[in-house]
């Protein structure tokens, strides 16, 4: 524990190092304004003398406001007035800087609206009594589904446009960290890298088209979805739009895919060197990778690898409806690609004290081969006794700040 403990005082990103100043600084304009608030009133208790103090008052406060000069004829009246004005435009500036450091303060968290962002359509499409709720918006025929009678294509579709929409998510939010928008200083400094030698370069807009476009990505999860639900190959559950979202079975469903997937990992490394050349190996030539490489790799590796689990895990909970199933391969796609980031994320320490994958987990796989197989959660490297911190592992290899 005390070695955590000095991570979060010691070893903290840059970006995330002003926050102590930030707050110090707001501290100190606080106690600013209130001499300039306590200011303000002595200069308005000595006006209030004169039978003019009213109107002095106001032109202060719109000479302040409006920078406007006052039309005073009165030369010891014009002298309070510019006085008071000095004042409130002080207090007004120091107001605006306080609201500005709390605010820088807390942009970096921001970015953790992603994580409902990906269950956008699920959650807008069964709130009750809302103009988007599902039977709303489509006939009953679309989506009722009977005995004997084939799949309707609704749920399929519904899906598939779940998971884009939360990639739009992502990739919008990934773009403003990235490049600095989010970050707690007014410089815009980007985010420091996973990895000692620095994150990969690259135009954004060509690792969005690549993401996007890899036949061995979400075009063939687009073809995995598109067989199995016309097939009738899934449970009957999964078919059915009552209720909503399933939260146990949820959870359940993430755990299991990432278990099957460890040991489909695994498997990939250790069975032999000729099978992990040509399944798994196109993807390790990724040593430091970006956001936009986790789907590049082989057909046969995103058959071992994803689809694989992904069939096992429906028919072990056979109990979920259309809506778990898309908020399950919402989250499931979008949090195998932000492991894949080659830059720290904010929610990183968190994640990492509770054993969620974090990038950082994900580039000692990619960096040494042989350790830290899983990727949504590190339970099971844990358990198995392959898993490793990248705070303490190889310090050459990795940024101090991860």
């Amino acid at each position: 524990m005390s070695r955590r403990k000095n991570y979060k005082t010691e070893q903290s990103p840059s970006i995330y190092k002003e926050n102590n100043h930030i707050l110090t600084a707001n501290s100190r304009q606080f106690d600013t304004s209130q001499t300039c608030l306590s200011q303000t009133r002595n200069i308005i208790a000595r006006m209030g003398e004169s039978s003019s103090s009213s109107s002095t008052i106001a032109t202060a406060t719109a000479t302040a406001i409006e920078g406007k000069p006052s039309l005073e004829d009165s030369d010891s009246e014009q002298s309070s007035v510019d006085a008071t004005t000095d004042t409130v435009k002080s207090c007004m500036a120091t107001t605006s800087n306080s609201w500005s450091s709390i605010l820088r303060r807390f942009l970096p968290f921001v970015g953790l609206l992603v994580w409902p962002c990906m269950l956008t359509l699920p959650l807008i499409m069964t709130f009750p009594w809302s103009p988007t709720s599902y039977d709303s918006l489509f006939p009953q025929e679309w989506y009722h589904v009977e005995e004997d009678t084939p799949p309707k294509p609704l749920g399929l579709c519904l899906g598939i446009l779940a998971v884009a929409v939360g990639q739009v998510f992502v990739l919008l939010y990934f773009y403003l960290h990235k490049y600095g928008y989010l970050s707690p200083l007014s410089s815009h400094d980007e985010p420091p890298s996973i990895q000692s030698k620095g994150a990969p370069t690259y135009e954004f807009f060509e690792g969005v088209v690549t993401h996007l476009s890899q036949p061995e990505g979400f075009v063939l999860l687009a073809t995995y979805l598109s067989t199995t639900w016309m097939f009738h190959w899934m449970p009957n559950s999964y078919y059915s739009f009552q209720g909503g979202i399933q939260w146990k079975e949820l959870a359940l469903c993430l755990v299991l895919q990432d278990g099957i997937q460890y040991a489909m990992h695994r498997l990939e490394h250790s069975i032999s060197p000729t099978f992990y050349q040509k399944s798994h190996k196109p993807h390790h030539k990724f040593t430091n990778p970006r956001m936009f490489d986790a789907f590049n790799g082989s057909l046969a590796d995103t058959i071992l690898m994803i689809l694989v689990p992904l069939y096992t895990v429906a028919n072990l909970v056979r109990t979920c409806n259309v809506w778990t199933y898309m908020a399950f391969g919402s989250i499931y796609a979008n949090w195998l690609t932000l492991i894949h980031s080659e830059v720290v994320l904010p929610w990183d320490p968190f994640f990492r004290t509770v054993g969620f994958g974090t990038p950082g987990d994900h580039h000692v796989h990619h960096k040494f081969f042989k350790y830290n197989y899983g990727h949504l959660f590190m339970w099971f490297d844990q358990l198995c006794g392959t898993y490793r911190n990248p705070q303490e592992f190889s310090k050459k290899a990795f940024n101090p700040h991860v």
